[in-house]
């Protein structure tokens, strides 16, 4: 039996569900915040990028960063962590043919590459013309922290994102690379804690463990059963090793305006970048998260959990950007939001060792009373952004 889990505790989230009355997202979505007129946090910050940034201040502001970290010795000058995908392969793109820096990107490979993200990644190198790491963690190690992680988080992409935050750090200490440049902060730009909305950078001693961890960083799997030296690949440097280095992380979405179909754009002409020939199950797009084959569990947990799935999040963007009304992302959600992930269902199981009894217990166990109830049978939410419109 699969313990029970206390989302509304764990998350701190609000018992009553409320929605954005600009875009599709709640305020189940952990961190973020609503005004008294019902507004999110992301759209306040939307529109404020509208009515007061100056992007070409921006641009001239990362000029100068750029400047700062320029190099004589042949060194690589920026790294960019990358899996080949429309956001960093445009950073990757322009830094290195727009503004002429030494670019190193490093990729922390997916758990199970898909034939597309494999081919996006190596056309980013061979179309795009940029260097590339490619980190591929122990294969028998990584499934055990992604059961784990499926378990006791209700992500089986964690393994994932320890590897994606802390890798490029790793690489950036041994090749001595200062500068690492991340998209776009995800916290502001998807709501969150705002707390960095008007910085360009992010401090790896800070939030790390809170922003993308969910609170249980890859040193804590060491309680669980995980030796020390298997999660090495897993983990930050010593923190005196980043601040001998003189580590800085910065945002490109501080410094251009971060629209991710304009990225979309970009890449198929710069990069060779190709979409899904189908669409992403849970959503209605076929450009972003295309490289993984567990990617769908980690979005269909967050609609378990959180009630507010991968349509959400894509719509409630594209309304900031006003590439969709209200009304066409509440429809898509509607259509899409919560849909099962059942292309890679088999290899899921599989790959977890898991049976599909289990796997429903654990989906079960993070259904909170607050977000969903059973009638006939049928698990059924409570609330959904399109009930909001009755």
């Amino acid at each position: 039996m699969v313990e029970k889990k206390d989302v509304l505790k764990r998350y701190s989230l609000p018992a009553e569900v409320k929605f954005c009355k600009k875009c599709t997202i709640s305020n189940q979505r952990p961190r973020i915040t609503f005004n008294a007129d019902s507004i999110c946090s992301a759209c306040q910050f939307a529109e404020y990028k509208k009515q007061h940034f100056d992007w070409k201040e921006r641009e001239n502001e990362l000029l100068k960063l750029l400047k700062r970290f320029k190099r004589k010795d042949g060194g690589y000058e920026v790294l960019v962590p990358s899996s080949g995908g429309k956001d960093s392969a445009r950073i990757a793109h322009e830094l290195k043919h727009k503004y002429g820096m030494n670019v190193l990107t490093v990729t922390w490979a997916p758990h199970l590459y898909t034939d597309i993200g494999f081919k996006n990644l190596q056309s980013m190198v061979h179309v795009g013309g940029v260097d590339n790491i490619l980190g591929t963690p122990n294969g028998i190690i990584h499934r055990k922290l992604t059961k784990l992680s499926f378990e006791i988080l209700g992500d089986p992409f964690q393994p994932f994102i320890y590897g994606q935050v802390n890798f490029p750090l790793q690489i950036a200490v041994k090749h001595q690379i200062p500068l690492i440049m991340y998209g776009e902060n995800g916290e502001v730009e998807y709501g969150g804690d705002m707390k960095n909305a008007f910085k360009p950078t992010r401090d790896y001693k800070g939030d790390q463990k809170k922003h993308y961890f969910s609170g249980l960083g890859p040193e804590d799997l060491i309680s669980l059963g995980i030796e020390e030296k298997d999660l090495v690949p897993y983990m930050t440097p010593p923190h005196k090793e980043l601040d001998a280095l003189g580590a800085e992380i910065h945002f490109y979405g501080y410094y251009h305006k971060w629209i991710p179909q304009e990225n979309f754009y970009y890449c198929v002409e710069n990069t060779g970048f190709t979409p899904n020939p189908v669409r992403n199950e849970g959503t209605y797009s076929k450009y972003a998260s295309l490289d993984d084959k567990i990617d769908g569990y980690h979005y269909y947990l967050a609609f378990i959990k959180f009630g507010i799935g991968r349509a959400t999040s894509d719509s409630a963007h594209e309304i900031r950007d006003e590439h969709l009304t209200r009304e066409e992302g509440v429809e898509l959600v509607k259509k899409f939001d919560g849909e099962f992930p059942q292309r890679y269902f088999d290899i899921f199981l599989k790959y977890c060792d898991i049976s599909e009894k289990h796997f429903w217990e654990v989906i079960d166990s993070w259904r909170s009373p607050h977000i969903w109830e059973k009638t006939g049978g049928e698990w059924k939410l409570k609330h959904a952004v399109w009930m909001d419109e009755k």
